[in-house]
């Protein structure tokens, strides 16, 4: 074999492609026999030109794996003796490489197995020889060897250390330093949290940050480009490596992202640097005082321009606005004051580049900053919409971008400023400038979604603008026109039925285009007319809808992945707005989605064969053999598959939802497609998959008993679903899943009998305490906040808090066992340094288990009512409305235990029934309050003082789900005859008869047995 080889390896070399494409198959042949080890071994080390030699390492890579168990002794040690021989006496430094790269492979092998006691020994003796390329190609061998068996030299990593620092400094050789560059960054993986250990590795920083330094003063950035790569690895490791060496790594990111005479690459990998410490170790660059120095850089980089042909995804500016927009989220209250300081300055700058800085700033600080910027909105909006006037398109378009970010993360107080705003942007629209145009109707569809019937006087102008618009302007403007005109129709609602069919008729020529470059437009389009359908309702759109469904349905054969996520969203709005009138489309569009949600998405191996391609060897890796040995760098994902499997898998359970038992026929595959989708990779399609089980729960649960094994498959899917939901809860690291997971729960134990959900109560109860004890997965993610406050987790600890008040309906009085297990957690989320937000979510939650569990709650009233009296004076309007139901509830169902409390309930709740009390909602719960302490101790209320003012409340303005409460109550003493309720008696059965006439009030109100007393009583009266 070896000579026949040999020639082979000479012809694959051939610059003649079908001599090369002879040889490959034949190699493919040949290497199917366990022989080819020793032969491609013979001329790795007698070929008498490099390149064979080379090749024949490469070959052997790829397959020595599938042969190396069938290999006899002694020719497995005449392998490793030849591969040593090749590392350290071939003058190659390509063939030296290749050669160590087999290494890595055998050593994967024959070092667990003991087969290779000489390797290591071997290593450390190569990286202490005088000569250069025995250094390099022991540093690159470590290297490698980490990928293969890296776990077995953390035994030797405090002999390795001071060896790597060694070569780290070895100031006679550049690629020995960068060997050992890379050397170190491989090794960091496997650094545990012994203090030893992370002690000598960040001994290391110093002189990487030496090397750097001197690499860039030479010109050699590709070294100190690695450094940020190992920067990098350190920030993501588990094990504290950082400690204080964290100034010295910003020190020197910042001096070269500041540096304009480096090249971009190394700048923005400064960067980013940068930016993974905001994200990831925030509490750092706190606690050493770096936020005002990466301050003091980032914000003039802001004012950077890119150079000629610049690539804009590496522009500073932008790099440095995703740093400050990291920081602001992390670390809010230490970068708003610095950053609005800066925009303030360079506001009138003479430079437009400084005044563009100025409105990005308050853009990207505006998500993270929302509760800071809110107060400052006015000067915040005078400095914006300024800018969409700045003659300068650059200023204006930034400005635009700004104003979308407000209304993004600002709401609801941006909402008042629309009569200033809306006018802007109106102007902005006819800008001459299509940057600028297509950053205002971003704008214009952010704040128009969230304002309601504000938008109605403004509906003729925008939709005369956006309409034509859409029949002149450039695809890419079209495409953000429609969004915008997506928004006005949800803000609008039934006010946007005049404009529909227009916008409809203008949507049906975008629907059928067909070229590569419009499908963006065909996918926005299909979006819109979903949108569209949802505000003119069944009985207007299901007549008109055919052609847009076949369009829609045309689309999925365009193999664009953005029309199919636009078009799943399309047929879910269609689902909700049919019902059953959409079963018909069921066989057509259920297998779409279920084609989508099964999509390969594009997860790859980026295999790293840079020795073979490079030196034209590329061929050789195109065989069957499944033996052959990767080597991964990296994970690449097609985001686009994500999206459209996300909204695959939502639109499943919207047309489960939406057609119920028709929907039958497909709930097997469904299930499965959710059960693996709950358990995906990406949060996006988690997320989808949990809020799609409870609508497909929907539909299984409502199938009637003539199917065969019906109620058998309802239990078994009803479990299954419960298990992953349980699961999800304490161990999916995302909060948004799993607050998602706890309102799904909540809902499920509300609706479902106390019998079905009674096996999984000790789980739920124990999941829910380690949420509240912040003890799962998604909780032990470093979530650094601002010193001396604890942030709201508003998705996932308000999700938490409803999940109470679900298990206290479902069970009644035997809730108190698990929820006394429960109340010390949830009352800590009250103490300081919760926000308020906290408190709001405490008091709520102990409201609504008082009344769904009744007497027991007696046990707790003297460690509630204290925290719900307190909450009652609270400069929060939802604060009070809440302590006054709780209170309530408290007294209600407190019963004994809450009467010593009476008169402080009483002088609390008094000033939510004056003038001075702004929210009609506030006083209503407080109307509550004093109803039902009256219907429980009526002796104990002091009625001559209390009914004028409750009276006076009446009728009820806004939270009518207290009107059966409070009417009862006035019912009941009307009924009693007491001697103080008599004189009172006109003016009750007054405030019936306004409840009577009240088009807000309930007709199950109405027609109660105290409203047709009262009513009569009224009747009597007049005559």
């Amino acid at each position: 074999m070896a000579q026949s080889l040999e020639l082979l390896l000479i012809q694959f070399l051939m610059p003649d492609n079908d001599a090369r494409r002879q040889a490959e198959d034949q190699i493919r042949r040949l290497a199917k026999d366990p022989q080819v080890v020793p032969a491609l071994v013979h001329h790795l080390r007698t070929a008498k030109t490099p390149n064979v030699r080379q090749l024949a390492a490469v070959l052997l890579r790829k397959k020595i794996t599938g042969h190396w168990a069938k290999l006899p002794p002694h020719v497995k040690h005449s392998v490793k003796s030849a591969l040593i021989e090749s590392i350290t006496l071939e003058h190659s430094p390509p063939v030296r490489r290749a050669s160590a790269n087999v290494v890595s492979i055998v050593a994967k092998y024959a070092v667990p197995a003991g087969e290779w006691p000489d390797l290591l020994p071997f290593l450390f003796q190569c990286s202490h020889s005088s000569q250069e390329d025995h250094r390099e190609v022991a540093l690159i061998l470590f290297s490698s060897l980490t990928e293969t068996i890296g776990p077995t030299f953390q035994s030797h990593l405090s002999d390795l250390q001071p060896l790597l620092l060694k070569c780290l400094q070895d100031e006679s050789s550049t690629r020995v330093r960068v060997a050992a560059l890379k050397a170190v960054g491989s090794f960091i993986e496997f650094i545990n949290d012994g203090n030893d250990v992370v002690k000598l590795f960040r001994e290391f920083i110093p002189s990487i940050l030496n090397v750097s330094r001197q690499c860039l003063a030479n010109g050699e950035e590709d070294v100190a480009s690695i450094s940020f790569e190992i920067f990098d690895e350190l920030i993501e490791s588990p094990a504290p490596l950082l400690g204080d060496s964290v100034k010295s790594i910003v020190q020197f990111s910042l001096e070269v992202c500041s540096s304009q005479s480096l090249e971009l690459n190394i700048r923005q990998q400064a960067i980013q640097i940068i930016s993974w410490l905001a994200n990831y170790k925030a509490t750092f660059l706190k606690k050493h005082k770096l936020v005002t120095p990466i301050l003091q850089v980032m914000c003039p980089l802001l004012t950077e321009s890119a150079i000629g042909d610049e690539d804009t995804d590496l522009a500073v500016d932008r790099a440095a606005a995703e740093v400050i927009d990291m920081m602001a989220i992390k670390l809010p209250k230490h970068v708003f004051p610095q950053v609005f300081e800066f925009a303030s300055l360079s506001f009138n700058h003479v430079n437009p580049k400084y005044r563009e800085a100025s409105v990005t700033a308050l853009g990207v600080v505006s998500e993270g900053c929302f509760e800071l910027l809110k107060d400052r909105l006015e000067h915040a909006l005078h400095i914006v919409l300024g800018g969409l006037k700045d003659q300068e398109h650059m200023v204006r378009g930034a400005a635009s971008f700004a104003l979308g970010q407000f209304a993004e993360h600002l709401q609801p107080e941006i909402i008042s400023h629309y009569q200033s705003i809306l006018p802007c942007i109106l102007n902005a629209l006819d800008d001459s400038s299509d940057d600028v145009k297509e950053k205002s109707y971003y704008a214009l569809a952010a704040l128009c979604e969230e304002m309601g019937e504000e938008i109605l006087p403004y509906l003729d102008p925008l939709m005369g603008r956006l309409v034509a618009s859409l029949q002149s302007s450039p695809r890419n403007l079209q495409e953000t026109c429609m969004s915008a005109i997506g928004s006005i129709a949800v803000a609008a609602e039934q006010a946007f039925i005049p404009y529909a069919e227009k916008v409809l008729e203008l949507m049906k020529s975008f629907m059928v285009l067909t070229n590569d470059e419009d499908l963006r437009s065909r996918a926005r389009a299909t979006e819109l007319v979903g949108i569209i359908a949802m505000d003119v309702g069944r009985m207007r759109i299901e007549p008109i809808l055919p052609p847009f469904i076949e369009a829609a349905l045309s689309g999925f054969a365009l193999e664009f992945t953005e029309l199919r996520e636009y078009t799943h969203g399309f047929f879910s709005n269609v689902a909700e707005i049919l019902g059953d009138g959409f079963i018909k489309y069921l066989p057509h569009v259920v297998p779409l989605a279920f084609s989508s949600c099964n999509l390969d998405d594009g997860s790859a191996v980026d295999i790293d064969d840079s020795e073979s391609i490079e030196n034209g060897f590329g061929g050789v890796s195109s065989d069957d053999d499944t033996n052959d040995e990767p080597r991964v760098r990296n994970i690449s994902i097609r985001t686009g598959v994500l999206d459209e499997k996300a909204a695959a898998t939502q639109a499943i359970g919207m047309f489960a939802l939406h057609t119920k038992a028709a929907y039958a026929p497909f709930l097997e595959e469904s299930i499965k497609i959710l059960i693996r989708h709950s358990g995906y990779f990406h949060e996006d399609v988690r997320l989808q998959a949990i809020i799609s089980l409870k609508h497909i729960l929907t539909a299984a649960q409502s199938i009637p008993p003539g199917y065969a094994d019906v109620s058998e498959r309802q239990k078994e899917f009803f479990d299954t679903m419960m298990n992953i939901y349980i699961k999800t809860m304490t161990e999916d690291d995302d909060k948004q899943v799993v607050a998602q997971a706890c309102m799904s729960v909540a809902d499920i134990v509300k609706e479902c009998s106390f019998i079905m959900i009674e096996p999984y109560m000790s789980l739920l109860a124990d999941a829910t305490l380690k949420l509240l004890c912040g003890e799962t997965s998604c909780q032990q993610l470093d979530s650094d906040s601002d010193e001396g406050e604890i942030d709201h987790d508003e998705d996932l600890m308000d999700a938490v808090s409803d999940l109470l008040p679900a298990f206290a309906k479902a069970m009644g009085s035997h809730f108190e066992p698990i929820f006394s297990r429960l109340f010390d957690p949830l009352m800590k989320f009250a103490k300081v340094p919760h926000p308020p937000q906290d408190r709001t979510m405490v008091v709520a939650c102990l409201a609504e288990v008082a009344q769904e569990m009744g007497p027991p709650i007696s046990g707790y009233v003297d460690r509630i009512m204290p925290l719900a009296l307190k909450e009652l004076s609270s400069s929060d309007a939802t604060n009070r409305r809440n302590a006054a139901f709780c209170v309530g509830e408290l007294c209600k169902n407190g019963v004994t235990a809450a009467l010593k409390y009476y008169g402080d309930v009483l002088r609390a709740l008094y000033p939510l029934f004056s003038d001075s009390e702004p929210d009609n909602a506030v006083r209503d719960n407080a109307a509550g309050a004093v109803a039902r302490m009256i219907m429980v101790q009526p002796q104990s209320v002091p009625l001559n003082q209390v009914l004028p003012v409750f009276l006076k409340a009446l009728p009820l303005k806004e939270d009518r789900e207290e009107s059966m409460t409070v009417y009862n109550c006035i019912y009941n003493l009307i009924l009693s005859s007491n001697p103080q309720v008599l004189p009172l008696v006109p003016e009750m059965v007054h405030v019936f008869a306004q409840v009577v006439v009240s088009p807000e009030e309930a007709n199950e109100l109405k027609d109660s047995a105290p409203a047709s007393v009262c009513i009569s009583l009224l009747v009597f009266a007049l005559t």
